[in-house]
């Protein structure tokens, strides 16, 4: 996929805008169980919400290590909350377009 323009940007962030986060970052910070859980749930949603509660000081750097591993797209960081986005593999399974 392609990088995000600006207008794509805001339209993926007001889609998020509603939803709850899925995944969420605890004591046991990046593990393969959350690496599967991200993976699992882009998979599932295509735009998910992943919730900080520890490790808050190191966040950007795991949403980066998440992003690379996971092929996602970072679309915002907010407080300790991130929004992540990676388009369906599939055609037909696709829920946003473009």
């Amino acid at each position: 996929m392609a990088e995000l323009n600006g207008k794509q940007r805001r339209k993926l962030k007001s889609l998020a805008h509603h939803l709850k986060p899925v995944v969420y970052i605890g004591k046991n910070g990046i593990t393969d169980g959350l690496m599967a859980a991200v993976e699992q749930a882009l998979d599932d949603h295509e735009l998910i919400k992943i919730k900080f509660i520890d490790f808050k000081d190191a966040k950007r750097a795991f949403l980066e290590k998440i992003a690379a591993e996971t092929g996602g797209e970072i679309l915002n960081l907010i407080g300790n909350i991130a929004i992540v986005f990676r388009q369906s593999r599939d055609e037909a399974k696709r829920k946003i377009e473009l």
